[in-house]
């Protein structure tokens, strides 16, 4: 009778271990798709400043048609882009274009008198500096939950129920690395 007793409490506390452990990658999984979601956000705000940008600067630089292009080219495969890696692809180049574009703006002082455009400059500098913040954050959860995942004993629970690591948010391209200029 002893040894029945003690083989429910043994798989009592198995099972709550499990439930814990299964608890905390749920907990995890959510924190992470919640951090990227925070992502999605700050990146469509920009794709919804671009166009104002381009517009307005396209006022002002008609003969500047390729770089134009880049952009609305750029801001296309970004928006498309599912995964981390083709997000992060998408923002390189994005980033990279957005570059020419503020070059461009550079050589037309008048434009920068614009108060349309230097109120764009600012918001567009406010989203930078907010995706910055949101892919630090979402990387820590990343790393939290892949820790989590390939640490001991919860990686015995992990595998069997389908939780894998997540990919980091990150830009290759060093030219990308660098903030947009957004000062004149």
């Amino acid at each position: 009778m002893n040894s029945l007793y003690i083989f429910y409490v043994v798989l009592g506390v198995v099972a709550l271990w499990a439930i814990l452990i299964y608890n905390g990658l749920v907990g995890g999984k959510n924190q992470t798709n919640e951090a990227w979601a925070d992502i999605d956000v700050q990146l469509k705000r920009r794709y919804d400043l671009i166009p104002n940008l381009v517009e307005t600067v396209k006022g002002y630089a008609t003969h500047e048609r390729e770089a134009f292009e880049n952009v609305s080219r750029a801001r296309v495969q970004a928006l498309g882009a599912q995964s981390v890696q083709e997000k992060a692809a998408a923002e390189n180049m994005m980033t990279s274009a957005l570059k020419s574009v503020f070059a461009i703006a550079e050589a037309y002082p008048e434009l920068r008198a614009v108060e349309g455009f230097t109120k764009l400059q600012d918001e567009l500098a406010d989203t930078e500096n907010k995706i910055q913040a949101a892919r630090r954050f979402y990387n820590g959860n990343v790393r939290d939950f892949n820790i989590q995942i390939e640490k001991f004993p919860s990686n015995v629970i992990a595998g069997p129920l389908g939780f894998t690591k997540r990919e980091f948010f990150e830009l290759n391209d060093e030219a990308a690395k660098e903030p947009v200029a957004v000062k004149f």
